[in-house]
């Protein structure tokens, strides 16, 4: 009787977890998505999830460009903290070195990962009961003790470096695909967006019903492809390839756009948008849509994408155009529909977010940077951030309620956001007590970090 019971409330925790599909893009602009109606582009399935939840439009990211971002999502830390504060990649391949598999396998690329004593959204959720799923861009490290099987993923497809060739699936030459632990082939000349549509229709229909999972999917598209153009002359700076699309995709945008290597990233959006709506359609034919939260944003801001106006600057930037990104949210039934939020959020809220929603409590002496925006998003309160803090190398910025300082190499000032959300007015000199407060702020925020238990890659402790 009493194993009999047992089972009874572990089914009915199951039903009671709902399943959980992120998706994260790469290098999609603040404005890039078709219902905002600044761009021509068609992106129904991603218009048709925002008016089905919840939208946001002042949403931040961790850092402007896509690994330190990413290990905040994954982690709910500030890169800072958890130690992944730069990006991993070689920078050779910028002079077109391309490293043979000796040379590969000592290099930084492939050396340096996410911090093993850090905990993942995965590691989390799956001491919660969820089977948990990583298809796409991990990187988070590519050697073994970094790669998602290790860190919280029952099952792993995707490759654990930067970008990728859409095609060769290589990064320089260095063939990148994995499953599980190992290096594949297997889909070689495939494009790479249609392979992880795949998988993770693989992952969503063997679980689906069964038991609460956790999907991690992580386009690398619309980054520009990481490859070798054959004209590269090994010591001379290489030409960018820009973004890959198959042509079906890039057709629709000709007449639409003024240059080719723009119909080729919107061509690459929509053909993303559509791998969207098969999951969706899959989570629905499943009867789990009810029973799914699903969360969509870019890792940063856009580039090569036309401009995020009416943002300034793009990736890369401490500018908004660098760090605020596209968000949507939906959950029926938990969250409202149609909803437009301008509430001040972050990605360091996800992971307490996913843990609330699955009923899931925290890691015992982890501290996180973030909180639950459940309420916020039902519009049952406003949110708490008040301030929000970055840093890429000398590059350093901060927000504290409508306030913008930032002190970089693309530039420097003080913004009222409320007013200037394009940061056109440095108002530095009129209000130098607010710039003063700010810069404390920062370098208050900056000694908590530093007092923070060390983690590597980068860090010297």
């Amino acid at each position: 009787m009493r194993a009999f019971l047992f089972l009874i409330l572990s089914a009915a925790c199951f039903a009671a977890q709902p399943n959980i599909v992120f998706i994260i893009s790469d290098d999609q602009g603040y404005p890039d998505l078709g219902c905002i109606g600044t761009k021509p582009l068609i992106t129904p399935n991603l218009d048709k999830l925002a008016a089905e939840g919840v939208r946001g439009t002042s949403f931040y990211v961790t850092w402007p460009a896509c690994t330190p971002s990413r290990g905040s999502v994954l982690t709910g830390r500030y890169p800072q903290r958890n130690g992944l504060y730069d990006m991993v990649r070689n920078d050779l391949v910028n002079y077109g070195h391309r490293f043979t598999a000796e040379e590969y396998a000592v290099s930084p690329e492939m050396t340096l990962g996410l911090d093993v004593r850090e905990l993942t959204i995965g590691d989390m959720l799956k001491k919660a009961g969820y089977v948990t799923g990583c298809v796409g861009k991990w990187d988070m490290g590519q050697a073994k003790r970094f790669l998602p099987l290790q860190r919280g993923f029952d099952f792993f497809y995707g490759h654990g470096n930067n970008g990728i060739d859409y095609y060769t699936h290589e990064r320089y030459g260095v063939p990148s695909l994995f499953r599980g632990n190992t290096r594949t082939e297997e889909d070689k000349g495939k494009y790479v967006t249609d392979v992880f549509r795949r998988e993770a229709l693989y992952f969503l229909n063997e679980h689906a019903g069964q038991k609460p999972f956790f999907l991690y999917l992580a386009f690398n598209a619309p980054h520009g492809a990481s490859t070798l153009p054959e004209e590269t002359v090994k010591g001379e700076k290489k030409k960018g390839v820009g973004v890959q699309a198959p042509e079906k995709y890039v057709a629709m945008y000709r007449d639409k756009v003024k240059d080719e290597k723009l119909a080729r990233y919107c061509g690459a959006v929509t053909c993303m948008d559509e791998a969207i709506g098969a999951l969706m359609d899959s989570l629905e034919k499943a009867g789990q849509k009810d029973n799914t939260l699903v969360i969509f944003i870019s890792d940063n801001g856009g580039s090569g994408n036309g401009g995020n106006a009416p943002l300034k600057g793009s990736k890369s930037t401490m500018w908004e155009g660098g760090l605020r990104v596209p968000f949507i949210a939906r959950w029926p039934g938990k969250l409202p529909a149609g909803i437009i939020t301008d509430e001040f959020l972050t990605s360091l809220e996800f992971v307490p977010t996913l843990l609330a929603a699955a009923g899931a409590k925290g890691p015992e002496g982890v501290k996180m940077d973030g909180f639950d925006m459940l309420p916020i998003l039902r519009g049952e309160t406003k949110s708490p951030r008040k301030e929000m803090f970055w840093q890429r190398r000398s590059d350093k910025a901060a927000r504290y309620e409508n306030w913008k300082w930032l002190e970089s190499a693309k530039g420097n000032g003080l913004y009222d956001l409320s007013s200037d959300p394009g940061e056109t007015k440095d108002l530095s000199a009129e209000k130098p007590e607010v710039a003063r407060m700010m810069r404390a702020r920062f370098e208050a925020w900056r000694a908590e970090m530093d007092a923070a238990e060390p983690r590597g890659p980068f860090r010297d402790y």
